[in-house]
């Protein structure tokens, strides 16, 4: 079986006005298929960046990142693009939505990039499955944060991406809306079997996940796995 995602020694280096500054160092990590894995670390240590390398957002400075067989590192941008249109989906803590679009246009959209003919008509199912047909017609400042989190998690999940990335999906939310979300995140990751890769500050999200990697300044300070 192929892994979802393996990195080899991968280091991301940002350069900006203060000079250089090192965000990860030798970071090697395999991902297998099917797993729920929980990034976890205090502030700064280097998560997010991880995650974002893991999606094509970010490009590495030094080492090699392969998704699902595929070299991320060798590929432009076009390229990289295409990949996360048709292998990943990717939920953020600012939710992302496009202010000027309804919900169910926000949900379609990648569907339509994709060239699919039922593209409203998938999005609408999905809407259904965070049980949201009620607000379809509705723009984003018209939805709460939870409705809005959940538009993006439908957005994120339409195209059945074998890989579905989170950023801190409950950072922005209260404790209700927040548990709601990451119940309808492991239900779609157990209905379609994608890979769950999740940054969180929470114990209780991470304690969910088949494995726990924790980051400290850049770098694995352990990967053990979570109480199940």
């Amino acid at each position: 079986m192929t892994d979802a995602l393996s990195l080899s020694d991968v280091s991301l280096s940002l350069s900006g006005n203060a000079g250089t500054v090192d965000i990860l160092h030798d970071i090697s990590l395999t991902v297998p298929q099917g797993e729920t894995l929980g990034l976890v670390g205090p502030s700064g240590s280097g998560k997010s960046s991880l995650l974002m390398l893991m999606g094509g957002l970010e490009t590495a400075s030094d080492g090699t990142i392969t998704a699902l067989g595929t070299d991320l590192t060798r590929m432009g941008e076009d390229a990289l693009a295409r990949f996360r249109r048709d292998n990943m989906g990717v939920v953020f803590q600012s939710f992302h939505l496009i202010p000027t679009m309804t919900a169910l246009e926000n949900v379609a959209t990648p569907l339509e990039l994709a060239g699919v003919r039922d593209a409203f008509e998938r999005a609408a199912n999905e809407l259904a499955a965070v049980g949201l047909s009620h607000r379809a017609d509705h723009y984003p400042a018209q939805m709460s944060g939870g409705e809005q989190q959940r538009v993006a998690l439908a957005r994120a999940s339409v195209t059945r991406p074998k890989i579905l990335l989170a950023d801190e999906p409950t950072g922005n939310l209260d404790e209700t809306n927040g548990a709601a979300i990451i119940d309808m995140l492991f239900a779609l990751r157990d209905q379609h079997g994608a890979t769950l890769i999740m940054v969180t500050h929470s114990n209780e999200l991470a304690n969910r996940c088949d494995r726990v990697v924790r980051l400290r300044d850049g770098r694995i300070d352990t990967a053990t796995l979570a109480a199940q």
